[in-house]
């Protein structure tokens, strides 16, 4: 395999975790809810569509949907009413889980939308078209340009990931702290109510002078 071959293969491989490409029915009346998490300051590039039940003729009504895009904080970064497709770009603001909720209006009687979705983020939500057009580069340099910004996203991801860990041994840290705290002043109390019920039974018996 030659170097130009296997830097495509590396690419794609690379590149399949960063995008959804998904088809799905729903049922009018009923909402649907896709959800992809986003690092700060990536980009991400959105387009859906909805199959025309009826080829050749304009699609119906029925088949109009709702579609909003969120934050983790509950920002709408993208919302279209009575739509039969769009698209959606934007930087993330914020590390978290970004929501896309497509609604299907309710009709009698009831009908199925299908709806053809693709979410990219990173760097395969770039248009690396318009970048080979724009400088009339090779492609060897081209793939070259994408393994780079596929290894400064890997690189970010790693950092992201240490980040999480260091937040996870922080957290289980402080649960084997209160663990511990628990545990002592559960034997605490269980010393002390023994030796409550000594007390009481010494006292018990001196007044039967039984001792």
């Amino acid at each position: 395999m030659s170097t130009a071959n296997f830097v495509i293969v590396l690419m794609l491989g690379l590149m399949c975790t960063a995008s959804q490409s998904m088809r799905f029915d729903l049922q009018s009346g009923t909402t649907k809810c896709i959800s992809e998490e986003i690092k700060n300051n990536a980009m991400t590039l959105g387009k859906y569509s909805v199959d025309n039940p009826h080829d050749g003729s304009p699609i119906p009504e029925t088949h109009k949907l709702t579609v909003r895009v969120s934050s983790p904080q509950g920002n709408n970064y993208h919302y279209a009413d009575h739509v039969d497709s769009g698209t959606f770009a934007f930087t993330a603001a914020e590390t978290g889980d970004y929501t896309t909720c497509f609604w299907a209006p309710d009709h009698k009687p009831s009908t199925t939308v299908t709806v053809d979705f693709d979410w990219r983020t990173g760097v395969a939500a770039k248009d690396w078209s318009k970048v080979a057009k724009k400088g009339q580069i090779e492609v060897m340099e081209l793939e070259l340009k994408k393994l780079y910004d596929t290894v400064a996203s890997i690189h970010d991801e790693m950092f992201y990931l240490r980040e999480r860990e260091e937040e996870m041994q922080q957290l289980n840290r402080a649960t084997n702290s209160k663990m511990a705290t628990f545990s002592f002043l559960s034997l605490v109390v269980c010393l002390s109510v023994a030796g409550l019920q000594l007390w009481h039974l010494k006292t018990f018996f001196e007044r039967k002078k039984l001792l």
